[in-house]
Order: C-alpha cells, then structure tokens, then sequence
C-alpha cells in the first residue's frame, strides 16, 4: 500500500517491487556477483584518478592529496552503507530515486531522480572530456600528432567542440544499447586492462619516488585538504551506480551490498597508492596537465613503451567509466519514466535486447553534445554537488524507514542508526559547503527547472501507488 504525507504519496516497499513485473518495461535479470563488483569498480578507476588527482594535488592539497582521498573514501563509506541496506531492501532500478519514493515522497524522490539525472549525465560527459584528452595525449606520444584546438578543446579552451569526446561517447552508448550483458563483459575486460596499468603505475612509479617532494606535505594546510577532497569526491560516485543496477543483478540481496562496499574498498586503496606514488615522482605544483599521471612518467622514466602502456591504459579507464556512468543515468530515467514522472513511453524495453533504447538513445545526445562544449573542472564541480544532495537523502531515508518500517527484513542492515547516517549527512555537507559560489548556482538553477517539470507535467503524470 501507499501511504502520503506533505511531500506526495509514498510507495510502499512491495509496490517498488511490483513494477519490476510490468510487462513491457521488464529489465533481464543478467547480473552476478563478479559482474556487479566490476561495475563499481569500474564506474569509480577513471578519471577521478588518471586526471583529478593531479588537478586536486597541484590546485587544492598538495602531497596531501592521498588524506583527501582519505576523507572523501570517508564520506563515502558512510553513505555506502546506508546505499546498502536501502539497496537490498528495494532491488528496483533508480537508486537513490527509488530509496527516496519509499521513504520521503514522491516530491523528494522526484528532485533527487532529477538530482540523479544531473549527476550520471554531467558525470559521463566530464570522464568524456577527461578521455579526450588521453586520446590526444595518445596521439601525441606514438605518432607526434597533435588535434587542432578547433576540434579538440570547447569554447571555453579556446577551441570550437571536442570531437574525440563526442565520438567516444556515441561508440560508447552503441554498447549500452546493446543489453546489459555486453556492457558488463566489455567492462570486464576494459576493467581488467585498467587494474592491470594501476599495479603498473603503482609498481613502476614507486622506483623513482623522490620524498623530497613530499615536503612540504600539507602547502595548503587542512583547508586544502578539505578542497581536495570536494574534488576528489567525484572519483567515488561510481559505487552509487552499483545500486541502479539492482534490478538486473540475479540475487541483489546478497550480492548488491557487497558489490557497493567492496568495489568503494578496493578503489580506495588504488587512490591512495597512486595519489602517493605520483606526488612522490613529481612536484605537485607541476601536475596540471590534461594527463598527469602519464606526464610524470614521461617526466621521469626513459621508457617510451611504458609511456605509451599508461597513456593507452588511462584512456581505456576514462572511456570505460563514461559507459557506467550513462548506464546509471538510463537505469534512473527508466525508473521514473515508469512511474510516470517522465514520459512513460521512455519506460518502454527494446523487444530483443530488454534495454530501456529510447533513454539510452536521448543520454547519449545529451552526453555527446556538454562533452563537446564543457570543460572537465566545470562538469565536475556540477556532478559533486548532485551527489552530495543524493547521499543526504539517502541517508536520511535509512533512520526515516528504521522509524517507521523497523519490522521489515533487512538483509543488510546499517550498523549504528541513527548515529552512522547522521555522521554521513554531516559530511556530506562540509564537503559542499567548500564547493564555490558558481557550482551552487548552476545547482540551485537546475533544481529550479526540475520543480516546474514537476509541477507542469509529472504530478499529474505520475502513476499513483495503489492504497490499502
């Protein structure tokens, strides 16, 4: 049953669950335990590490970019659990939209979907631009071709559109649309390629570690490293995308929560060896390029072959995470289209494949055309902030659902509530209070435009839970 309150009708648990069953908007169940692990773990090793972590390390924390790692891994834990036990209770597309429809009200649940769907689409086109950058770097090195600004670099960067941003993301999107089975041995593999040029960064860079470059470890004092974590924050998002897939995966009780707190274990550590070993290679104050990780390495070694294994493999990390990251933005778009939030036609499966085809069609020319036009620190910043506000909401929703639902099986459960969400609320918001005034506003402006959808189309829309 549904029950309603200030902020809309809420779904009951076992509605949630109910439209999974719809005909006609049904997702194939394909998904194992491996295979959810590997998308978070892919979603999160891309541009968070080949490309912020110098950003961050040169702008914001310096050497103590490997603490700002720390505290964001933090934060984040903090909210994986709470996306654990929501995850398992709920295995229905939308992630933290779904969590929200539960818990908080349809009202709610719209804004963070709409949240959602500025995160995963700004996202994917950000790792976009930051993959361009490695296809140019590619370029570079094997075959001393430099791309034209006009065609490589947005209006911002002096240039007319990123062409290689928008052509990797349609190639990427043709994947998608193919079924979520292809998209999950692709990123195995492309997974695979990615863990295998970390080991080769962390085991081949910590032979020309220099320590004096270390010192000093904190230029920007704690408030840098506070910055650097606002930044660095957006190479985690990836583990929320583990719950989007829930719907998919053949047992999400069990393997959902793992794959959302394994894969954000395992990416942390990889953060923080790399984040350490390149600050170590090279002055922090000169990690500023598009590639800084492949740039310290041409710095330093005098191996052209090992250059051109790390530029290859850093493009195949970026490339592989734009991928996640429109998977995600489509499994949220399809949730709400369901639900009749968006048009519901949206909802609707390609006959062969069981994907959501007409959301993957319209992500995609969305992505392709802000990957063209935007800058990487512009997109990032934008993505950080949505994410923050879904991790509250989703926070919250666990105490709110332990008040009011507390018989109902948990086969995760957070542990310590209300004290542990309430710690990851907190965090949550000191790190958007460091965010600046621009990226607020840019916010603020698209949750505006989401609140006139909402009242001019989808509250009349929206397909009402039945009541008792």
């Amino acid at each position: 049953m549904a029950t309603s309150s200030l902020l809309g009708p809420r779904k009951s648990v076992e509605d949630a669950i109910a439209t999974t069953e719809q005909e006609g908007t049904r997702l194939k169940k394909d998904l194992g335990r491996r295979d959810i692990v590997v998308v978070g773990i892919g979603a999160m090793v891309g541009a968070g590490i080949f490309a912020l972590t110098g950003q961050a390390a040169a702008t914001e924390a310096g050497p103590a970019v490997t603490l700002s790692f720390a505290m964001a891994a933090v934060v984040c834990a903090l909210c994986a659990l709470c996306y654990a036990e929501l995850a398992a209770m709920v295995p229905v597309a939308g992630s933290a939209y779904t969590f929200s429809y539960v818990t908080l009200g349809r009202l709610l649940a719209f804004i963070i979907g709409w949240d959602l769907v500025l995160e995963f689409t700004v996202g994917a086109a950000a790792v976009g631009v930051g993959a361009a950058g490695f296809i140019d770097a590619l370029l570079t090195e094997i075959f001393d071709v430099t791309l034209p600004t006009a065609i490589s670099a947005p209006p911002a960067e002096d240039g007319v559109v990123n062409l290689p941003a928008m052509l990797l993301v349609a190639g990427l999107a043709a994947l998608l649309y193919r079924g979520v089975k292809l998209t999950a041995k692709a990123n195995t593999i492309l997974v695979a390629i990615t863990l295998a040029v970390v080991a080769l960064v962390i085991v081949a860079g910590s032979t020309q570690v220099d320590t004096a470059n270390w010192d000093p470890y904190t230029p920007f004092g704690f408030d840098g490293i506070v910055g650097g974590a606002a930044l660095v924050f957006f190479a985690f998002i990836g583990f929320d995308i583990v719950a989007t897939t829930a719907e998919e995966a053949r047992d999400p009780q069990r393997d959902v929560p793992q794959g959302i707190l394994g894969s954000l274990a395992i990416v942390t550590v990889l953060y923080v060896l790399v984040a350490a070993v390149v600050t170590g290679m090279r002055g922090y104050e000169k990690l500023t390029g598009d590639a800084p990780i492949a740039d310290s390495f041409t710095a330093t070694l005098d191996n052209e072959l090992l250059v051109i294994a790390i530029f290859a493999g850093s493009l195949v990390a970026v490339a592989k995470t734009t991928m996640i990251l429109m998977l995600g933005q489509t499994r949220v778009a399809f949730a709400m289209a369901r639900d009749g939030l968006l048009p519901r036609r949206l909802a609707d499966t390609h006959q062969t494949h069981l994907t959501p085809h007409r959301i993957t069609v319209i992500t995609a020319v969305v992505v392709i055309v802000l990957a063209g036009l935007l800058s990487l620190e512009t997109l990032a910043k934008l993505v950080n902030i949505g994410t923050l506000f879904a991790f509250i909401l989703v926070s919250l929703g666990v105490i709110y659902l332990r008040r009011n639902d507390p018989d109902r099986q948990r086969p995760f459960r957070t542990p310590f509530v209300p004290a542990l969400p309430l710690l990851a609320v907190a965090g949550c918001l000191y790190l958007a209070t460091t965010l600046d005034g621009a990226t607020w506003v840019r916010f603020l402006a698209w949750m505006a435009l989401g609140l006139a959808v909402y009242a001019g189309f989808s509250r009349r829309s929206a397909r009402n839970p039945p009541r008792a």
